[in-house]
């Protein structure tokens, strides 16, 4: 176990104001994410704290996070459009999601009964990830995002999860405001600065509450 994790569920990810406070959603689901990491780790996945966030690795390549919501805890596969999903228990995080696919839990007790369906997903998504599948992604239509915005997306499916879930005005702002700096350095600091709003499910020009 790492104790960077440990501290997660006890502090939050610290990504906002929220961090180390009550009124941390990590604290709404810490049964919930308890079990996961234990199933997690149970099928012999690293475990990592990446953008806040518990990640669960194989030889270094990313396979999976858990996080917490607003109204549920998740479990989040990098690859999850590759998987078979035999018992159809993964969503789509938003409409316009290519590769990530997560489950979704409101309680402890159904985790610990799914638990042997859950080890068949982690395990496919190792195997997934051993014989070097990749995703398929297709040109976008919709709205078209920043390639900083898209890349820190891929590397993250909580933040992407977290983005497609916004309304899509509050999208379309976040897109304006990180399409506006020339530099891509630029672009991707203020991506990194949005982070924490993303997360909460606030708009760029919104705050937050305590």
């Amino acid at each position: 176990m790492n104790s960077k994790i440990d501290n997660y569920l006890v502090e939050g990810c610290g990504r906002c104001p929220l961090g180390g406070t009550p009124q941390c959603k990590v604290h709404n689901w810490t049964d919930e994410l308890v079990q996961l990491r234990r199933i997690i780790l149970d099928c012999g996945l690293n475990e990592e704290l990446k953008w806040g966030v518990p990640c669960y690795t194989w030889k270094g390549k990313n396979i999976a996070v858990v996080a917490a919501f607003k109204e549920y805890a998740s479990l989040s596969f990098f690859k999850g459009a590759l998987l078979h999903d035999e018992y159809k228990l993964l969503d789509k995080p938003g409409e316009n999601t290519q590769a990530a696919r997560l489950i979704k839990f409101t309680q402890a007790p159904e985790i610990i009964k799914m638990e042997t369906k859950l080890k068949a997903y982690i395990f496919e998504a190792i195997e997934i990830e051993k014989a070097g599948l990749k995703v398929d992604f297709k040109e976008k239509s919709a709205l078209i995002y920043p390639a900083e915005l898209q890349q820190a997306m891929d590397n993250n499916p909580t933040l992407q999860t977290a983005f497609e879930a916004l309304t899509p005005g509050r999208q379309r702002g976040y897109i304006l405001h990180f399409t506006q700096p020339k530099q891509a350095q630029t672009r991707t600091s203020r991506i990194e600065k949005c982070i924490p709003k993303i997360l909460e499910g606030k708009g760029v020009n919104e705050y937050f509450t305590s």
